[in-house]
């Protein structure tokens, strides 16, 4: 049987001016994991340390994340950056000067709108009142605009112009640039006053008894409008061109200063003197070697490395730390790993449970929910999503298990004679396999009850076999949690107790002497009687063996009394334990026989619809395959933990996460 990776701990001792190389080279690899990574996740996440670590790559990223978001640049599509490389000083000096470039041009843009803004309001105010019949002396009374119009030296209008800067705006009226109009809001009408007698400006004199607002200066502010439009858009224009010509710079800054930030929190958080850092992590031992070999290479001889097995380190010995777990697969095994660690992580050196999980996850989600067409739906998904066809989230990594499932249905449907609830498409193909071991039928395996006799033995049939099916998982269980605990030597554990060698001949000889008494009529002897008697009793009482075993007194902790009553209670958990494990399973038998009951009433009701039948078929399976589908891997992962797992995932371990390179 597989066992989790065999790791090592790792202790390198860098030169100051290799730190940099050596945890990019780290980050890039990402199957080292830092011995103190909890600590050093826990120092990064704290507020009062974040404003003592200085982390200037980490700043930079930021900056240039605002200007991706100012230029409305894509990001970057994918989460894996190791193509990239830390940030470099001629990096560094590209993305200052392109960021100066970024915050002029937001600066000219703020500016833009601002004018564009005043300029509209002021439009929009003067238009309101140009058909209001009142004098022009009037308009001063206006909420917003204050309004002015003379004659100036055409020679002085850029310096007015300049000098009044966003407090008012000034517009010509003419094509020489002698007459104008200002306007301004309230608030600044007495400093544009001031302006205007500083550079000359002439009042025209207006009739008291002129009424609404003058054509020319309706004219000059639309002009002022278009011009002031006109800049912004060129300015949203120079904005765009600059987010087309700069997206591959701008991602490529990115991820080089993802990277360096990451390394430079790192860093931050190694013990160091003034001019080495010491690194001390996990590794699988399989890289280890070529590894060490490379970072000897990279820095040229100026790295110190010393190699320990897990049981030469003092905190792995003493209990206080645990060896990190990994386990390694291919990848239509390793899909099913999340299934796993989602449940707890295994202990290092354990028996790798997964292989078992992958098949048995496959032979009872096929099982339960058997049909040709709605299974080559799910490995037709899988194979979409395991070549990026369709992109899912991140599910697009459990391509393989879709595929698996679908495979599974196929090959149950085909026994079923099931494809999309039609059982006449795969009569051929039944006729034709059953013919060649004896007399044609169809289909193989009948599971929708008719009232036969026949079709009755065949359904209890079905169910006796998904029980068989939990039997064999049970089993597993129990194997693998007797190995696991004779590689942890805990002797006494893998021997006794309801998971243990005893209640594993208890079940296994319980469910042989059933199967004897059904098949042959055979009676309960007195064979039978000891067998199960010592079994059981060796359960019951297994907590005070392993105080013998383990010479610690005294062997009842708690006195005898409480010890017979703890063994009683042990005894009922056992047999109710082991009872309801076995028929869990009659669920499986439960949930196949209800897929082809549906998948009948589906196919009858799309006969029954005439013109409508494709409709009603398309509808009633799309609501079989995503509603059923579901409900039957919940029902199956339910199997596995409960059934499966509870019987040897009696402590966890620590999950190895490598320190890796993310772009967030």
């Amino acid at each position: 049987m597989a066992r989790t990776t065999q790791m090592n701990l790792v202790e390198l001792m860098v030169m100051k001016n290799d730190i940099g190389s050596v945890l990019e080279f780290l980050g890039k690899k990402g199957n080292f994991q830092f011995q103190n990574q909890k600590s050093d996740s826990l120092k990064l996440s704290d507020s009062s340390r974040a404003g003592e670590i200085k982390n200037p790559e980490r700043d930079l990223f930021v900056r240039l994340q605002e200007a991706r978001s100012f230029l409305s640049v894509s990001d970057i599509d994918s989460n894996d950056i190791s193509h990239a490389s830390r940030s470099t000083e001629e990096n560094t000096s590209i993305a200052e000067k392109f960021l100066s470039d970024v915050e002029e041009l937001k600066k000219r843009e703020y500016a833009a709108s601002e004018e564009l803004k005043r300029v509209k309001e002021s439009k929009e105010e003067a238009e309101s009142f140009k058909n209001l019949k009142v004098p022009f002396s009037e308009l001063d009374h206006l909420s917003f605009l204050s309004v002015k119009v003379g004659k100036i030296d055409p020679a002085v209008f850029d310096e007015l112009a300049f000098s009044v800067g966003q407090r008012a705006i000034i517009v010509p009226l003419g094509d020489d640039k002698s007459k104008i109009m200002a306007a301004s809001s309230k608030k600044a009408r007495f400093s544009l006053d001031t302006e205007l007698k500083k550079f000359g400006f002439v009042p025209f004199e207006i009739p008291e008894d002129f009424k609404g607002v003058p054509d020319d200066v309706l004219e000059g502010l639309e002009l002022k409008f278009t011009e002031s439009q006109k800049a912004l858009d060129y300015i949203n224009e120079e904005k765009h061109n600059m987010a087309v010509t700069h997206t591959d710079l701008l991602h490529s800054l990115l991820a080089s200063f993802a990277i360096s930030s990451q390394i430079v929190d790192v860093q931050n958080n190694l013990e160091s003197t003034s001019l080495v850092y010491r690194i001390t992590g996990w590794i699988p031992s399989s890289d280890c070697h070529s590894m060490m070999k490379d970072m000897d290479k990279l820095t040229e001889g100026r790295i110190a490395i010393r190699v320990y097995n897990p049981l030469e380190v003092p905190s792995v010995i003493n209990g206080t730390e645990q060896v990190p777990v990994r386990l390694k697969h291919g990848k239509l095994v390793g899909a099913f790993e999340r299934m796993i660690f989602s449940y707890g992580s295994p202990v290092y050196g354990a028996i790798d449970p997964t292989p078992f999980v992958a098949l048995f996850f496959t032979l009872l989600f096929g099982i339960m929910f058997g049909d040709a067409g709605q299974g080559f739906i799910f490995l037709l998904l899988g194979l979409l999503m395991n070549f990026k066809i369709v992109k899912v989230g991140g599910w697009n990594k459990f391509a393989p298990i879709f595929m698996a499932i679908g495979t599974s249905s196929m090959i149950m449907g085909l026994l079923t004679g099931e494809f999309f609830g039609n059982e006449e498409v795969l009569k051929p193909v039944s006729m034709a396999l059953t013919g060649l071991f004896g007399e044609p039928h169809a289909p193989i395996l009948h599971l929708m009850p008719d009232g036969s006799e026949h079709s009755i033995k065949t359904m209890f049939g079905f169910f006796g076999v998904t029980v068989g099916v939990g039997f064999i998982i049970n089993s597993v269980g129990l194997i693998i949690n007797i190995i696991n605990n004779l590689l942890m030597h805990k002797v006494s554990k893998a021997l006794f107790g309801k998971n243990g060698l005893s209640g594993a001949v208890f079940f296994w000889y319980v469910v042989v002497m059933v199967i004897r008494i059904v098949l042959t009529g055979h009676s309960i002897d007195l064979a039978d009687g000891i067998v199960i008697g010592i079994t059981l009793f060796l359960t019951m009482f297994s907590e005070p063996i392993h105080r013998i075993i383990e010479g610690e007194k005294p062997v009842f902790e708690n006195g005898l009394f409480a010890a017979i009553i703890e063994a009683i209670v042990e005894l009922l958990e056992t047999l109710i334990s082991y009872m309801s494990n076995s028929i869990s399973f009659i669920r499986v038998g439960a949930f196949g026989l209800a897929h082809a009951v549906l998948g009948f009433i589906i196919a009858t009701l799309s006969e029954m619809a005439g013109p409508a039948y494709l409709g009603v078929m398309l509808v009633g399976n799309a609501i079989v395959v995503v509603l059923e589908g579901m409900i039957v891997a919940i029902q199956v992962i339910r199997l596995q933990y409960y059934e499966f797992f509870s019987k040897f995932f009696n402590e966890t371990g620590r999950e190895f996460k490598p320190f890796s390179f993310d772009y967030k």
